[in-house]
């Protein structure tokens, strides 16, 4: 068994990029047993695999393993104590025709890597079709993300693209876009009934959806609160309403 010593190793040095965003074009780095036995039951395709010999027994079955020390897994991961395993998988091709009619969450630049991931995984707990995200809202594929995200990524589809073309698709289809703000001319959640398909928005975590996504939404919805607090978290948010539409 050929176990890698040196951080300074071509591939590892090659493979620590992808802790950038700029250097992940077609694959990502996930950390841990917990993410990596997730990608494996959704049929993730692996370019590399690096474990710990310790490991060995659970990654025989698999090809493209690696083995390092610790101290060179640390070098993959931003965690301090990694848990054994960091994979390379490929990311999925998900083409904007692939949009049907459905329930889906949309973020319109949601900036917080942590607010990301937890919403995804409100998604995928509230069984959703898929999530849609804008170009400026933060990489699914950041470190944080996807400890937020728990591996929810790998049980439903998360489009970044044009929010505003792929709300307008399925509007077409018609599902109905349902926008959180606090416009005048908002309604309390509570009184959205609608228990078939949408589209629920949810904003930025200063500035709310935008004038444009406004104008765009069929239904615009708050939640009143009672008490002194000035906001509501929005991944926080996103789970009340959320689960009221469903």
């Amino acid at each position: 068994m050929t176990i890698i010593t040196s951080k300074s190793n071509n591939l590892i040095k090659k493979t620590k990029k992808l802790l950038k965003k700029k250097y992940r074009e077609h694959s990502y780095l996930i950390e841990g047993w917990h993410l990596f036995e997730e990608a494996e039951k959704a049929g993730a395709t692996f370019l590399n695999i690096f474990v710990l010999e310790e490991f060995a027994n659970r990654v025989e079955h698999l090809s493209n393993v690696t083995f390092v020390t610790q101290e060179v897994l640390r070098e993959l991961t931003d965690s301090k104590t990694p848990q054994g395993i960091i994979a390379e998988v490929v990311m999925p091709s998900l083409p904007l025709a692939d949009l049907k009619v459905g329930r889906y969450l949309v973020l319109e630049d949601v900036q917080d890597p942590g607010n990301v991931g937890t919403m995804i995984r409100t998604a995928d707990a509230a069984g959703l079709d898929g999530v849609l995200i804008s170009d400026k809202s933060a990489d699914i594929y950041n470190q944080k993300t996807l400890r937020s995200m728990q591996g929810s990524h790998f049980h439903l589809p998360v489009w970044r693209t044009n929010v505003y073309e792929a709300c307008q698709k399925l509007q077409h289809l018609g599902v109905p876009l349902i926008a959180t703000t606090l416009s005048k001319d908002s309604v309390d959640y509570k009184t959205v009934e609608h228990k078939g398909d949408f589209a629920l928005v949810m904003g930025n975590e200063g500035n709310g959806i935008s004038e444009q996504m406004t104008k765009q939404a069929d239904i615009l919805a708050h939640i009143i609160m009672p008490g002194q607090a000035e906001s509501l978290n929005v991944a926080v948010a996103t789970g009340i309403v959320l689960f009221n539409l469903i």
